[in-house]
């Protein structure tokens, strides 16, 4: 995958750091034995990959080739 860059945009770096601060505070507040931070944390953790698809829906991920938008289309003879 080195060579599709995949994983390498900012919409997927600010997702996946947001995700995994989430996490952490998740982890720590679930050892603190405090069920208000640890879904807070959780919550964190979802955010972070909503954040990341709409900065994808932005144009801030990866984008699309031809052959994948192409594969997309409906076939020739599926016309309503």
């Amino acid at each position: 995958m080195a060579g599709s860059s995949h994983g390498h945009t900012l919409a997927a770096w600010t997702g996946v750091t947001i995700s995994i601060i989430g996490f952490c505070v998740a982890g720590a507040f679930m050892v603190m034995a405090e069920p208000l931070g640890f879904w807070a944390g959780m919550v964190l953790s979802v955010l972070g990959g909503v954040v990341g698809w709409i900065m994808a829906a932005m144009g801030l991920g990866k984008q699309k080739t031809a052959r994948e938008v192409a594969s997309t289309r409906e076939p020739a003879g599926a016309e309503s």
